[in-house]
């Protein structure tokens, strides 16, 4: 059994740590984050929503995997595939 002591010090690193672990998971303002079909994590500026590349990927990811209600949206690609396209549109060869 804990002490009391244990449990306060405990319940005060617990923010803390939790904070941590959210932190991670979430994206930057500004940023959304996608995963490929090989699970690889990308972190994508919102202004790439302007993009008709991204849009139709959203497009093709709802078709096929449908509209996450509770989990992270998977885009159907992989992560080479994905790295290849946000060096297009940061080349701003793609619209």
């Amino acid at each position: 059994m804990m002490t009391a002591k244990k449990l306060v010090k405990m319940a005060k690193k617990w923010p803390k740590e939790c904070s941590k672990s959210c932190n991670e998971r979430m994206a930057n303002k500004g940023h959304f984050v996608v995963y490929t079909t090989d699970k690889n994590r990308f972190v994508i500026p919102l202004r790439y929503l302007n993009t008709s590349v991204f849009r139709e990927l959203l497009r093709m990811s709802e078709d096929e995997f449908g509209l996450p209600t509770d989990g992270p949206i998977t885009l159907p690609c992989d992560s080479s595939h994905m790295s290849y396209l946000i060096n297009m549109v940061e080349q701003g060869l793609t619209n």
